[in-house]
């Protein structure tokens, strides 16, 4: 009785740690990658903006992404060359900057 106990712990501990291993594994696979397939360049006014995320070049992707959050729910990537995100980009470094203080 208390072989099959143990061969019933022994697999629900090894099925278990298959199940944590994969999900680990996937999580990796999805942030080793650019995440930004199409950026959005056209203007759009800042105040839409809940979040901004910025992620910079690495082994994981050639180059710098910008990733907002609006306020609808909806992500938007960014174009990181043009002059109105970059200023979008400088005034929520600053606004962060102050919210540390």
């Amino acid at each position: 009785m208390t072989s099959k106990l143990a061969v019933a712990l022994l697999a629900a501990f090894m099925l278990s740690a298959a199940l944590c291993e994969a999900a680990v594994l996937s999580r990796i696979s999805a942030e080793l990658r650019c995440q930004c397939i199409n950026t959005h360049s056209a203007f759009f006014p800042p105040k839409f903006i809940k979040e901004l995320r910025l992620i910079e070049s690495g082994p994981h992707c050639p180059q710098s992404e910008i990733i907002v959050k609006l306020f609808n729910g909806n992500s938007v990537c960014l174009d990181p060359k043009e002059k109105w995100v970059q200023k979008v980009v400088q005034a929520f470094l600053k606004r962060a900057e102050k919210e540390s203080q």
